[in-house]
């Protein structure tokens, strides 16, 4: 009996250890249809008369607004002229009649040349401020994996960088070859990208009376991204060491590179210079300039004072001013309203195509019959009869 009763109270404990384990907090998730995946799935079965009014609702839809998309380009007024073929044949001789772009090339790096030019622009519609004032470069590859990597964002966002003339050196000067270092000393901001900063200059006048001397006042704040003023270029940055051959230096060697630097302004507030080294990502670069903040009334006439100092002929591009109102699609763009109504007229034509065959040959959805192994296996009577009904 005494070992019978140990056998029970053994197992008694036994049960009760077991208890207490299973009333513990498990850490296993409550089990729900949704945590194991086994909810009800739904598949839709449209029919063709559900596919013809997808279709027609669809067209419907994208053609208002590919109208509205489209009168909000098309509200937009563009003035566009291009001034670099005019600028340099000012200056053509019968010695010299600058025909080809090598010639063009070797006029603008020549020092002692003058390469201002005069052009008129004349406003016809009312243009209401803000007017914004861009240069339009063409066929600049920005988007050239070389050009684009030499600069370095270590450099502008203020982090000391070194570099060493030898060749197993690896530093983040490295990408701004040949431009990283100038006198055994480096280059800030380095690269070919800050370089070939833009540097013509525009100023306009007009004969309107809203302005007190005929000076339209361009404003060339607050034109660049403010995550690249505040984040990309460190406030603490001032250039150094920034050798280029443009008009304010030696006159000795030709005339290349881009726009001089001003030492006592940091990068950040050299706006013109954040904008430029935002690379554009399509071979036709168009830049923020700066904007006008008087509205441009129709019969205005624009006399633009050009500085022609950036040299793009001797790769074939182009140089274009441009001033342009905004809306709420921003600049002028017919594309996304073109394409609306594009959208919109296919969708509508493939409803009605879809809806005159539904109706010309109905079909039964699900019908076996259409099926081709079960066409091959039916009778003549049965097939004869299939063909009267369709």
């Amino acid at each position: 009996m005494a070992i019978g009763g140990g056998d029970f109270l053994r197992r008694l404990q036994k049960e009760e250890v077991a208890q207490q384990r299973l009333s513990r907090i498990s850490r296993r998730p409550k089990y729900t249809k949704f945590s194991q995946q086994e909810l009800g799935s739904w598949k839709p079965l449209p029919t063709p008369r559900c596919i013809v009014f997808l279709f027609v609702f669809l067209g419907v839809a994208c053609l208002p607004v590919g109208f509205y998309t489209l009168h909000a380009s098309w509200s937009i007024v563009e003035l566009v002229f291009r001034y670099d073929v005019f600028c340099i044949m000012n200056y053509a001789t019968a010695v010299n009649p600058l025909l080809t772009n090598q010639d063009k090339s070797d006029f603008m790096q020549d020092f002692d040349k003058r390469k201002n030019c005069t052009v008129t622009m004349n406003v016809e519609k009312l243009m209401r401020q803000p007017i914004y004032v861009y240069y339009e470069l063409g066929n600049y590859f920005q988007n050239h994996r070389r050009y684009m990597n030499s600069k370095s964002e270590q450099q502008l966002r203020g982090f000391s960088s070194s570099s060493s003339s030898s060749s197993s050196s690896h530093s983040d000067l490295d990408c701004c070859k040949p431009k990283d270092v100038a006198n055994g000393h480096s280059i800030v901001p380095c690269g070919l990208v800050a370089w070939s900063l833009f540097n013509d200059t525009f100023d306009i006048s007009t004969n309107g009376f809203y302005s007190d001397n005929g000076t339209v006042f361009i404003n060339q704040t607050w034109i660049s991204w403010r995550s690249d003023r505040e984040e990309r270029f460190n406030g603490t940055v001032f250039p150094s060491n920034f050798i280029n051959n443009n008009r304010s230096t030696v006159a000795d060697v030709p005339q290349i590179g881009g726009a001089a630097l001003n030492y006592s302004k940091p990068l950040s507030m050299d706006e013109n210079l954040v904008v430029w080294m935002r690379t554009a990502a399509l071979p036709t670069v168009r830049k923020l300039y700066g904007r006008i903040e008087t509205d441009l009334r129709p019969g205005t006439q624009l006399m633009v004072r050009i500085e022609n100092l950036y040299n793009t002929y001797g790769f074939g591009g182009s140089k274009k001013l441009v001033l342009s109102t905004t809306s709420w699609i921003g600049g002028r763009n017919d594309f996304l309203g073109l394409s609306y109504l594009v959208v919109g007229c296919v969708s509508i034509f493939v409803g009605f195509v879809f809806g005159i065959a539904y109706w010309r040959r109905p079909r039964p959805l699900g019908d076996r019959l259409h099926l081709s192994w079960v066409k091959n296996n039916l009778t003549p009577s049965a097939a004869a009869s299939f063909v009267t009904d369709d």
